[in-house]
């Protein structure tokens, strides 16, 4: 077991319709499209597939998808989506859980390698990736960019979403390198707020290269977003694809 925090039944019932503006067709179109350019003739392992919000679509292009995910109920609701001879998941962490067989492509999508509370078990994650790659196959995450740059001095909090319906704000630990993620989400019409948080290990774009190399993995690809735009110093996210040597 990894240091991750698990999803409870009542975050996962709810996911699908908390994330219904990322699910849908024109949101998720140009990350499916980049993710079977990658995955070409072979297959795909999502790591923390959760309930598919990704990996169904992609199935459904013509990928064979394979998941692995650390909560039992996140899973237990992708199988109402699609069946286990469709989409087979294996419930384990990202950072240690073998499946059989080889893939063209791994990925890791929505900053979720943040999961991972060390930095020794993010490094296993990309071990665990180039252990199940074929020779030339990817291994794909998106990733924010941490918002530093955001913080003067004196201040640890950064929002992120600040509408009618949910406030979200980050804090930081600068010397540990982890961030909490606070969430306050109206909870009917009634006035009340539901509380949530969940911690998190940010790390760099470049520290991220590093584990790569240790994994055995070279970089091959580095974008703003799924659509390729060009990674800047003022990108607020990136999607990263490193490559096993054939």
């Amino acid at each position: 077991m990894t240091s991750s925090e698990l999803w409870t039944r009542e975050t996962a019932e709810r996911y699908d319709a908390e994330e219904a503006e990322t699910s849908s067709a024109a949101a998720l179109g140009p990350a499916l499209d980049f993710l079977a350019e990658l995955a070409g003739d072979g297959r795909a392992l999502e790591f923390a597939i959760g309930t598919g919000r990704v990996g169904v679509p992609l199935r459904e292009r013509g990928v064979p998808v394979v998941g692995i995910e650390l909560s039992e109920h996140m899973a237990a609701v992708l199988r109402r989506k699609a069946g286990e001879d469709t989409l087979p998941v294996v419930v384990g962490d990202m950072a240690t859980t073998v499946v059989p067989g080889g893939f063209t492509l791994v990925y890791l999508v929505y900053n979720t390698i943040t999961n991972l509370l060390t930095q020794d078990e993010q490094v296993e994650c990309f071990r665990n990736a180039a252990r199940h790659l074929e020779p030339g196959g990817r291994f794909v995450i998106e990733l924010g960019v941490p918002p530093l740059r955001l913080l003067p001095p004196g201040q640890l909090a950064v929002p992120f979403d600040v509408s009618d319906r949910h406030l979200g704000f980050d804090t930081f630990d600068l010397v540990e390198q982890m961030l909490v993620s606070h969430h306050f989400t109206r909870d009917g019409d009634d006035g009340r707020y539901r509380r949530e948080n969940s911690r998190h290990r940010y790390a760099w774009p470049a520290e991220l290269d590093l584990m790569a190399r240790i994994a055995g993995l070279e970089p091959e690809r580095r974008v703003a977003d799924w659509d390729g735009s060009p990674f800047t110093q003022d990108s607020t996210k990136h999607v990263s694809v490193w490559r096993k040597p054939a």
